[in-house]
């Protein structure tokens, strides 16, 4: 099992810093979002700067056409030698129609339509064979010799997809190299949702889930004492809080036996009442989203929760503690070396 760790929003040369600092404390990757800054400039600093698997987690595909995102990916690819993973997403409507002016109907055939064009380019940039991808949503047929970028000697990059419902997962499943499951996850989510509709996607493809990459992003609460422990609890409150009260998300709450708690996130989000969201999530709520523990026992407790399905686990807020303190990635060393022989 690879550990990696999220981030995003950091200037080019932070981001270069913070590459160093993760491979040093052993991190297999740097997973990274897309947010205000965009996800692949961020990237190619990473790249640049360690020998570190880089992944976007994800960028978001839709206002980026296909050829523009396989160009990207491919140069990333080449300037990682292989180390790169394109993470793609669709984002949700209004950031899609009203931040960015793109189309989003329908969501989920529209990026099956989008990572199989990308493919497509990947093979005429490797082989110089035609561009020919006709879709329902994309329809690529030209690229002169002169506007490709060629074959590379590293491999073409994996394409991953965030999914969270059953269609997306399935079509993960089917097409993609590997998902990027959302940060609101469970142990009974992963077991119920996640792992039979990855499997039923890549049966329809003739392939086994183990040929996927199953990438999970962890809350994880450590420290050696509480009160170290419970400033990261109560960030992973406000994050459950934050990503519960999307409507999509409010099957998660209730296979936990928790109905109505994305109706009453969103009540108190309307009303601005940011600790009221977070009131909503109780202590029973949030252990299901959190792994915890000990610097000497988080290793085992990551294993207990992920092993066997997750082939890299993310850990959320590990930038965020190296922002505030650069040495705390060194905390790190013992956890990630335990989890790589795992």
């Amino acid at each position: 099992m690879k550990l990696d760790l999220m981030t995003g929003g950091l200037p080019l040369r932070s981001v270069q810093e913070l590459a160093r600092h993760a491979r040093d404390a052993g991190f297999a990757g740097l997973v990274i979002t897309e947010g205000g800054r965009t996800a692949y400039l961020s990237c190619a600093a990473a790249a640049l700067a360690a020998d570190i698997d880089i992944l976007t987690g994800v960028a978001v595909a839709f206002p980026r056409s296909p050829m523009v995102t396989a160009q990207v990916a491919w140069e990333l690819a080449d300037a990682s030698d292989g180390r790169f993973r394109l993470g793609l997403g669709t984002q949700v409507r209004a950031h899609i129609e009203r931040r960015y002016g793109s189309a989003f109907d329908p969501p989920g055939p529209r990026m099956r339509d989008y990572l199989l064009a990308v493919r497509a380019c990947f093979d005429a940039f490797r082989t110089g064979a035609p561009l020919d991808h006709h879709g329902p949503h994309y329809d690529l047929s030209l690229l002169p010799a002169m506007w490709s970028p060629g074959p590379i000697d590293a491999p073409d990059p994996p394409i991953d997809l965030a999914a969270v419902n059953p269609w997306m997962l399935r079509v993960a499943g089917h097409h993609a190299d590997g998902v990027h499951i959302h940060p609101l996850n469970t142990p009974t989510y992963l077991a119920e949702t996640v792992v039979p509709e990855l499997a039923a996607g890549a049966a329809q493809a003739g392939r086994e889930p183990g040929d996927l990459e199953i990438i999970v992003p962890a809350f994880v609460v450590v420290g050696n004492a509480d009160s170290d422990r419970a400033r990261w609890r109560e960030l992973a409150r406000m994050q459950v809080a934050f990503y519960g009260s999307t409507p999509n998300y409010a099957f998660i709450f209730e296979q936990l036996g928790h109905p109505g708690t994305t109706p009453a996130l969103r009540e108190r989000q309307k009303a601005g009442d940011l600790a009221g969201m977070a009131a909503v999530i109780t202590d029973d709520i949030l252990g299901h989203f959190t792994v915890e523990g000990t610097w000497a026992t988080i290793a085992d407790a990551i294993t207990d929760r992920y092993s066997g399905i997750a082939t890299r686990v993310v850990s959320y807020f590990g930038a965020i503690a190296w922002t505030e303190d650069p040495q705390e990635l060194r905390r790190w060393g013992d956890v990630t070396g335990a989890l790589a022989s795992a």
